[in-house]
């Protein structure tokens, strides 16, 4: 290698077509410069760079001159001593470093921007059941209570959720009917009392009477207001019940003696409508019982063992299965009361004949103001609520009541355990 550029020419074409420039400094054994390539100042670099026996990548130094970065190394050459310079720009380098980091920052956005649209319309479409399920909730009002959610039409997540709001609706259903019907039912109830006695009273005002007339329809007017107090007495009852305020005052009580004491009572309404009363002991496990009249004495033991109740609420009960009884009951027949002990629970059943009563009305006649004949027309004084307030009074002991028609006979069962069970006490 020589100085003269001529003489160097085939090196020229080996360094020519790099990416980038590619300087180079040879120096021969002296120091004097054998052959240079026009760029940055290699000479001062050549006296800072360690001079190396072999090239490899620990070797390359980096430094910046007149704003520009190059990256090169100085190696001696035997067995001449030429000591080689070569130096590399990275503007190049760096300029594809920055065109690819700005290159990758936009397709990062673009990529976080189209996974968020992605995500947000695959929830937006995932949601789509919860809110056609919301939409349809919200159409739900007093006057649109039959609406149901479809189980089918949803995933499978959440056909659990729609058959519980279907069961829950379903319920609310119920409860808003027997609350409107229990509306209409109080004001049916009461509009006939009240018409009577502005009727009469009208009448009596109409003009002067005898002291007599007006004494005679106020003791008219006291039956229907003898009506309207028992009415009002039960409905607070029942009320009291609905929120577990009554708790019974346990005593032991002998069934079998109350229903006696119950008999004399209600002999005289007996006797008028030519109905016969008829009390069936049993023994203790349920064997064969034996029939008597209503004038059996009071006061004849029981082999039953006796029931841990509030002794006035059961009374209570069994006057009202009496008096609904024997309301029903055709005349020159009977009714009948037989108390068992089964399992663990004396049983009372009061059983009389007469008009059958269709199966799908049993299960609704403990409802208050049930009527089995939709014309709203009652025989008797009765309200509607005393078998209501029997199974409220069998409900607050721990017990059960079911009603059930069979070889023509209406009986009504009164479960009730032989042992105290805890009241729900309010919450």
């Amino acid at each position: 290698l020589t100085a003269d550029p001529a003489a160097a020419g085939p090196l020229a074409g080996v360094l020519a077509g790099h990416h980038g420039s590619i300087y180079t400094l040879v120096r021969g054994p002296q120091g004097e410069t054998l052959y240079r390539v026009p760029g940055p100042a290699l000479d001062a670099m050549a006296a800072r760079l360690p001079v190396r026996d072999t090239l490899d990548a620990a070797h390359l130094q980096t430094w910046t001159e007149d704003g520009q970065t190059y990256r090169g190394a100085a190696v001696r050459l035997p067995p001449e001593g030429l000591v080689v310079v070569v130096a590399m720009s990275m503007a190049f380098h760096e300029q594809f470093l920055a065109a690819f980091h700005h290159t990758l920052g936009l397709a990062a956005t673009f990529t976080a921007l189209l996974a968020i649209v992605a995500t947000w319309f695959a929830v937006w479409r995932g949601h789509a059941p919860l809110r056609a399920m919301s939409a349809r909730i919200a159409g739900v009002g007093s006057s649109a209570l039959h609406l149901r959610l479809q189980p089918e039409a949803v995933p499978i997540e959440l056909e659990g959720l729609a058959q519980a709001f279907n069961t829950m609706l379903e319920r609310i259903e119920q409860d808003f009917r027997k609350l409107s019907n229990f509306s209409a039912d109080i004001a049916h109830e009461l509009r006939t009392p009240i018409t009577n006695l502005v009727t009469q009273t009208q009448v009596l005002l109409s003009q002067p009477r005898p002291l007599e007339a007006y004494r005679e329809a106020l003791y008219t007017n006291l039956d229907d207001y003898e009506r309207m107090r028992k009415m009002v007495s039960d409905m607070l009852y029942l009320a009291q019940a609905d929120h577990r305020l009554i708790v019974p005052e346990r005593t032991p009580v002998d069934l079998l003696a109350e229903v006696r004491a119950l008999f004399e009572f209600f002999e005289a309404l007996a006797e008028e409508r030519q109905v016969t009363l008829q009390v069936a002991d049993a023994g203790p496990h349920g064997e064969a019982a034996t029939a008597a009249q209503s004038g059996a004495q009071p006061g004849a033991p029981s082999t039953l063992p006796a029931v841990w109740a509030d002794r006035l609420m059961l009374r209570r009960a069994l006057s009202n299965l009496l008096s609904n009884a024997i309301r029903y009951t055709p005349a020159g027949e009977a009714v009948r009361v037989q108390v068992v002990c089964e399992g663990g629970q004396a049983v009372l059943r009061v059983s009389n004949p007469g008009p059958g009563i269709a199966p799908e009305h049993l299960p609704h006649l403990f409802e208050r103001f049930y009527r089995v004949d939709p014309s709203r027309q009652r025989q008797g004084d009765g309200a509607g609520l005393g078998l209501a307030i029997v199974k409220a009074i069998a409900e607050a002991h721990g017990g059960q009541v079911q009603a059930r028609v069979a070889d023509g006979l209406t009986t009504f069962e009164v479960r009730l355990p032989l042992q105290a069970v805890a009241s729900p006490r309010p919450s």
